[in-house]
């Protein structure tokens, strides 16, 4: 691998990347962000965390047990090695694992949110996917998909848990029924754009486990009007 130490924005920490292969970018700090400051949040799980950066972040935000799925070696080795570098033992444990596996790690029904940001794109095996298999996995639904993550998080979150997902804004119907199809009611949208005269490019997503219905949009974001992404939503 082709290693560098970086600064993880304005949050204090160094993290570790690949700089020819799939690199944590806004839409896991935007996640992290996304995630409402409570005192009862004890422990926190971050499926597909690739090199760790969402872990990372809101270990600056919470004073919790977090935990990182990550089913890559190579993004998995940069995650745990950013741990061990900003010390975090403690507070994060990275596993290399298919986040099917979760009940394998932890006891279903005792987690008080799940984050997660997911491949984004569909996965024809008979189309020509030209990238590296690294990278190919990161953004194709290959070694994970929708059922896999919501089915997963239902398990080992506790009765009202919370879910936060960043994904793209033309597969919200899927991801709302398929939320529903697991029992989660979405409560919460917030749409991210780069140009207010054009589409969202990301859409994040809170919901509540076995939660009531009701819809909440928040105003939209537009990232290029902010400095610094740290306590963006507030």
């Amino acid at each position: 691998m082709n290693v560098v130490k970086n600064d993880l924005f304005d949050y204090g920490l160094k993290i570790y990347q690949n700089k020819d292969a799939f690199k944590f970018s806004l839409d896991s700090i935007l996640l992290a962000e996304f995630v409402e400051k409570k005192k009862d949040i004890k422990t926190i799980v971050d499926f597909c965390t690739g090199n760790g950066a969402v872990p990372l972040i809101l270990s600056t935000k919470f004073n919790c047990k977090i935990m990182g799925f990550e089913i890559q070696k190579n993004p998995y080795d940069l995650a745990y090695n950013s741990v061990a570098m900003n010390e975090l033992e403690d507070k994060i444990k990275i596993i290399h694992d298919d986040l099917a596996n979760a009940l394998e790690y932890i006891l279903p029904e005792t987690i008080d949110v799940v984050t997660v940001n997911p491949p984004y794109f569909k996965y024809d095996p008979d189309s020509n996917i030209n990238m590296e298999k690294e990278k190919a996995i990161a953004r194709h639904e290959i070694e994970t998909n929708l059922d896999n993550i919501f089915r997963s998080a239902k398990y080992i979150l506790k009765n009202k848990g919370t879910l936060y997902m960043v994904h793209r804004p033309e597969r919200l119907s899927e991801i709302i029924n398929k939320m529903s199809e697991y029992k989660f009611a979405v409560k919460r949208l917030q749409f991210v754009y780069s140009d207010y005269n054009k589409s969202a490019i990301m859409v994040l997503i809170k919901a509540t486990k076995n939660g009531l219905e009701g819809i909440k949009v928040n105003p939209p974001i537009n990232v290029m009007k902010h400095k610094t992404y740290k306590n963006i939503f507030g």
